[in-house]
């Protein structure tokens, strides 16, 4: 009898994979068979399928599963097993993404110049000096699209002749820049489309000023002749803006007549210069774009967009703009434009967008349907429309709320919104205070009701019952197939943002979100397709209990962040998180944020049952952790690689913890990325400053997700 992980050398199924009925899975068709192996990580697939029997070993080495190798987030993929993957298939593989492989070693990376075919590869994040650089794209005379990181030390001179010939053929460029310099740019003359994210910080560790002057023998940019997408997006920091200037220069130059997509993504103000002025100007002359994204204070006061010209537009951000919306019904939509092809549209922050054209506007004011509702009606085909962090109240009247008004956009797939825009109506001295929702905890005389399960029938079961009659609910009902929803306070901050500083003084929540409490949250559970949830600033959360219906009925759930969840200072949904977690077995990245949070072993326990979790971040302040309770739970969920834990727990202790996590499974889990430290120390910045990009960027550091780039804009 063969042993496991023996190759049988059999067409034969084993009898112990037959189905009650005597079907069995090799009974399929081929077609069949390709696109259930496709789900299958390539390393799995390739080391372990293959040698099960002689069909299966055939099918996965079709090209339909060779040809894309993806194995950023596949935390098992161990240095000897990425080496094994490429010596047996390196030849296949045409496309292949390591981006976030921060555990590979250099070496190892080196592998990649056996993949000669490669014409697409991302190796953001990966240990890569410039001579190793040269070795790998020496070897791959195909390549066309690139993605990296420039750390310090980069030496565009050590490039070979053959490293700068593969560059000059690569179309599509992905730069992550950890210092002042050009990268590879200069090098690479064909350029279709440019990505540049810059993380340079102003400082190094030991406190000296880093100069964004560039070299003058490293500005042979070339002129950009063929570019058709230019996109920036910029860390905090003086020094990031001085070097994107020096990129933007060589634009101002000479605009690229087919640019059709222009984007600057930068936190704060970001002060026009002279080249930046023509290069605006050059553009509304020569260009007509697809995809627009400027700093608010280019576009402040200014009327730029009145004469920018648009073909097909897919993508707007005038994310924290003082745009009114009377501006952006004029000078973006009436401008016989047909807005029918835009699929994302970012106005965070936006406070004046949906109001008319005073900018005397006050926070607690209504918007004006009419413009949202003109909104609506020329951008029928939006996918992505982020309306966060400002205050969009509604006015009172039929059809004249702006959930109502939104129910429209059916091909929505991500939607971010401030959670006062979800209240059903504006508080009033002469209303009675909200009640709690009928599916809450009920209250009886003395009498044990489990947390999440309501006395009487489920609204969302399709039982007989009373059907809810939210313009929240209405409006979720109307977009069943959203992705990713956000449902953000819209005074909330975080103690860890992603692109401001680390510790800020909280505001109050916006009086209309105290309407907003666990019904709505409940109404969620009707995404069955809903597979990242953000849930912030929602003072009126008594129990929690909206959030068992979510885990309940979202079984397609992968992220989940929540933040400052019912009264600060008070945590009153401990048990139903705790339930809530045992039916999220699709889960992979949590992260909470939440003031005196005690992560104890009830909490650990439960989330020890979201089985497929991989990354975890809790943040908070005041807050305790039960060392032993991590320890237990580490052993318990074998997929969890990242493990970011900062409460009010003294410095020894977290030390101790973290020490202790590393040591006991570092050696089992390459991936492993450990950091417990706490919240309010002063040396939390510099420990932040050592842990992997993607890491900070996806689970770690908050912010709003949602038309944050262009759709398909990379890999």
């Amino acid at each position: 009898m063969a042993s496991i992980g023996e190759d049988t050398s059999s067409d034969a199924p084993p009898a112990a994979a037959a189905v009650a009925d005597g079907a069995h899975l090799l009974g399929f068709s081929d077609e069949i068979l390709l696109h259930i192996l496709s789900h299958v990580p390539s390393i799995d697939l390739i080391l372990n399928v293959r040698r099960t029997c002689r069909k299966l070993a055939a099918l996965c080495l079709d090209k339909s599963l060779t040809h894309t190798v993806l194995l950023q987030k596949d935390y098992e993929a161990s240095e000897d097993k990425v080496k094994q993957l490429v010596t047996e298939i390196g030849w296949e593989i045409q496309q292949l993404s390591m981006a976030g492989c921060y555990w590979l070693s250099g070496s190892t990376v080196e592998h990649v110049a056996r993949c000669r075919g490669l014409v697409k590869v991302n190796l953001s994040g990966c240990h890569l000096t410039s001579l190793r650089l040269s070795k790998v794209l020496s070897a791959l005379q195909r390549l066309r699209s690139l993605a990296i990181d420039v750390s310090p030390g980069f030496d565009a001179s050590q490039l070979s002749g053959e490293c700068k010939a593969t560059l000059s053929r690569v179309r599509e460029l992905k730069q992550t820049l950890y210092t002042p310099s050009y990268g590879v740019v200069p090098c690479c003359t064909s350029l279709e489309k440019l990505l540049l994210y810059f993380e340079i910080l102003d400082r190094t560790r030991e406190g000296a000023v880093l100069s964004g002057q560039l070299m003058v023998g490293q500005s042979n940019v070339p002129r950009y002749q063929h570019l058709r997408v230019f996109y920036a997006r910029l860390a905090p920091g003086y020094i990031n803006q001085e070097v994107v200037r020096l990129y933007l220069a060589v634009l101002s130059d000479r605009t690229p007549e087919n640019l059709h997509a222009f984007l600057i993504s930068v936190p704060g103000s970001f002060a026009e210069s002279g080249a930046t002025k023509n290069l605006l100007e050059s553009m509304a002359r020569n260009v007509a774009l697809d995809a627009l994204q400027l700093p608010k204070s280019w576009l402040n006061g200014s009327a730029l967009l009145q004469h920018m010209k648009f073909s097909s537009p897919f993508y707007f951000s005038f994310s924290r703009c003082a745009l009114s919306g009377g501006h952006l019904i004029r000078r973006v939509i009436d401008g016989g434009r047909d807005l029918r092809s835009l699929a994302g549209l970012n106005l965070s922050g936006c406070a004046h967008c949906l109001a008319p054209d005073s900018l005397l506007r006050k926070a607690e004011d209504d918007i004006d349907s009419g413009i949202l509702e003109t909104l609506v009606a020329a951008c029928g085909n939006l996918r992505h429309l982020n309306l966060s962090a400002a205050h969009h109240h509604s006015p009172e009247g039929p059809g004249r709320h702006l959930c109502q008004l939104l129910a429209r956009l059916c091909h929505l797939r991500s939607l971010s919104l401030p959670v006062c825009a979800v209240a059903d109506s504006a508080p009033r001295a002469d209303r009675a205070p909200v009640q709690p929702a009928t599916h809450a905890v009920p209250r009886g005389f003395g009498k044990k009701v489990r947390i999440g399960v309501p006395s009487g029938p489920d609204p969302f079961s399709g039982q007989a019952g009373p059907l809810p009659s939210s313009v929240f609910w209405s409006l979720l009902k109307s977009v069943p197939f959203l992705d990713r929803l956000e449902l953000i306070g819209s005074n909330f901050s975080s103690a860890m943002p992603r692109n401001e500083p680390a510790i800020r003084n909280s505001l109050p929540p916006c009086g209309r979100a105290q309407s907003v409490g666990d019904s709505e949250v409940a109404a969620i559970g009707q995404l069955a397709f809903l597979r990242h949830l953000t849930l912030a600033q929602l003072p009126s959360i008594l129990t929690g209990s909206g959030l068992v219906s979510i885990g309940v009925q979202c079984q397609q759930l992968q992220s989940l962040s929540l933040a400052h969840l019912g009264t600060m200072g008070k945590v009153a949904y401990t048990s139903a998180l705790a339930d809530m977690l045992k039916h999220c077995k699709r889960l992979k990245d949590l992260r909470l944020e939440q003031p005196y949070f005690s992560a104890n072993a009830q909490f650990f326990q439960a989330l020890s049952q979201c089985s497929a979790l991989q990354r975890l971040c809790l943040v908070s302040r005041s807050g305790t952790l039960q060392p032993e309770a991590v320890l237990a739970f580490m052993a318990r969920c074998l997929h969890v690689v990242v493990c970011h834990l900062f409460t009010g727990e003294s410095l020894s202790t977290c030390r101790s913890l973290q020490q202790s996590l590393l040591r006991s499974f570092q050696a089992e889990r390459p991936a492993l990325n450990v950091v417990i430290f706490p919240l309010l120390h002063e040396g939390l910045t510099d420990v932040i400053r050592d842990v992997p990009m993607v890491h900070l960027d996806e689970v770690t550091l908050f912010k709003s997700r949602v038309a944050e780039e262009p759709p398909n804009l990379w890999w």
